[in-house]
């Protein structure tokens, strides 16, 4: 099994798989959930790793009978990751600067820079807010920020917002509907339907982009 392979089963099966680091380290948890936040949202190599999906699984194991996560301590931790990391993948790019559009460089998948760089030609400012919401573009919009379109600190204000509602709402999200009957008995279902409505917006995007270049 190659590690995509390993990615898929662990995110299919987040519940099982993150009771069982509860059951096995504890309070520690918080620990791998908050690298695993950081490092999806910190480096443009990592945007695979599960975000929306694995904070959904977390809140609801905190909200099981003594469980040792603190729904509000995994809250502020989480938005705390996703903040830092977005601001680590910033300074990346503004080291990097603008010959990432005119050098190939290897650990960057073109595809992805270009259409992260259209969504935030269309969306401004507010990409780094929206772009919480939708995986891959999460992880290359503050990259680009800090190519040279945004200066830190306009960046930083919607990086704050972005995380503290976004980590609110899969938080919390998780914790009040993750225990319900039918979520629990279907988790894997709801788990790929999370992935599958907050990619929604890249693939209308990506469309919008594909007939406008065709015309």
């Amino acid at each position: 099994m190659n590690i995509f392979q390993w990615l898929i089963e662990f995110v299919l099966h987040l519940d099982k798989n993150l009771a069982l680091l509860i059951s096995q380290i504890g309070a520690w948890t918080y620990v791998p959930l908050f690298l695993i936040v950081f490092l999806e949202t910190g480096f443009v190599v990592t945007p695979f790793l599960p975000g929306d999906s694995l904070l959904f699984a977390a809140g609801s194991m905190a909200a099981m009978d003594k469980s040792p996560i603190n729904v509000f301590l995994l809250y502020g931790l989480m938005a705390l990751a996703a903040i830092i990391g977005d601001t680590v993948n910033y300074w990346i790019g503004h080291a990097l600067g603008p010959r990432v559009f005119t050098e190939k460089i290897r650990f960057l998948k073109k595809e992805y820079l270009d259409r992260t760089h259209v969504f935030y030609e269309k969306h401004g400012g507010m990409t780094i807010f929206l772009a919480r919401f939708i995986p891959i573009i999460r992880t290359f919009a503050p990259f680009i920020a800090g190519v040279g379109a945004m200066t830190y600190r306009h960046f930083i204000l919607y990086n704050v917002i972005g995380g503290l509602v976004w980590a609110a709402l899969f938080t919390f999200g998780g914790y009040f509907f993750g225990q319900l009957p039918f979520v629990k008995e279907h988790f894997s279902i709801v788990i790929i339907a999370i992935i599958l409505i907050s990619l929604v917006p890249a693939v209308i995007e990506a469309i919008k982009v594909r007939k406008e270049s065709a015309e």
